[in-house]
């Protein structure tokens, strides 16, 4: 049973075009925004095309402990991963691999040194699909 929600809620996530992202600021309390999600390995891995000198990166870079939200109301789902994340800024072939069209307008390319990925790694899971809820480890 446990595989079938997950299985379902790591497709409903590699379909998502938004979700929010909820990182701890400077005094301490979490905030969350929406983003676009770069790419998706299950809901184990979360990639976030962003720029360095972002609010987003400062705090990350601050404390790497964050929370990420895909939720819908129409199929009825919500998946809730928290984790930590990390900046990476020298794996071009990754910087490649998640670069989309609309970056463009904001950097020069994947090379851009303003250009970075925010990883996210979750740690734990809470999904709720189809009525059914499952909470674990990963």
């Amino acid at each position: 049973m446990n595989e079938k929600i997950i299985a379902k809620a790591e497709e409903f996530v590699a379909s998502a075009k938004i979700c929010v992202l909820a990182l701890i600021d400077d005094d301490g309390y979490p905030t969350a925004a929406t983003i676009n999600p770069s790419k998706t390995e299950g809901i184990k891995y979360i990639y976030f095309g962003n720029n360095i000198d972002s609010n987003w990166d400062k705090r990350a870079e601050k404390c790497n402990r964050a929370s990420v939200c895909f939720n819908s109301i129409s199929p009825e789902c919500n998946v809730t991963l928290v984790g930590i994340i990390e900046i990476l800024t020298d794996d071009l072939a990754l910087k490649k691999e998640i670069w989309v069209d609309w970056m463009g307008e904001y950097y020069s390319g994947p090379e851009d040194p303003k250009f970075c990925v925010m990883r996210f790694k979750t740690q734990r899971y809470s999904l709720f699909v189809d009525s059914n809820q499952v909470r674990g480890m990963l």
